[in-house]
């Protein structure tokens, strides 16, 4: 059965999709940029979709503890695939991590600190829960 309205189509296509994040040019091919902003936007009212940062979206799921509307992935994960597939940026692991998976460090990592090779203004956040970047040099090792 075919989707008629824009929201329809932009649910199934979600639906669909293997990838867990969205932007709104995924969408540019079913409409205009406007329609698409407004599609979106519908579907994040009515919990269908998670907007994480300014032009990004998420899937949704029920929490089984709270029943509130989560991301399918932990934010990380969701800011990650965002800024590799599709913001284009190198993420390289934090000098938190490389310590911890070498046995120096028994700090657990949050994951929230993520290492990038760009420099990255876009801010990341849901539920109170934010990520920070930080800028990698080209010439630098994450690690050391």
């Amino acid at each position: 059965m075919a989707a008629k309205s824009l929201k329809g189509k932009v649910k199934y296509w979600n639906n669909r999709s293997k990838c867990s994040v969205f932007t709104p040019k995924d969408f540019l091919d079913l409409s205009g940029r406007d329609q698409v902003g407004r599609a979106l936007r519908q579907l994040v009212l009515a919990g269908e979709l998670i907007k994480f940062g300014r032009g990004l979206y998420a899937k949704e799921k029920r929490s089984k503890l709270t029943g509130k509307i989560i991301p399918v992935k932990p934010i990380p994960e969701l800011a990650k695939e965002a800024l590799t597939e599709k913001l284009k940026v190198t993420v390289v692991p934090t000098i938190e991590t490389e310590a911890y998976n070498a046995g120096e460090s028994t700090q657990v990592p949050t994951g929230r600190v993520i290492a990038v090779k760009a420099r990255v203004s876009r801010k990341m956040a849901f539920d109170g829960k934010s990520i920070r970047y930080r800028y990698v040099g080209t010439n630098d090792k994450p690690a050391n």
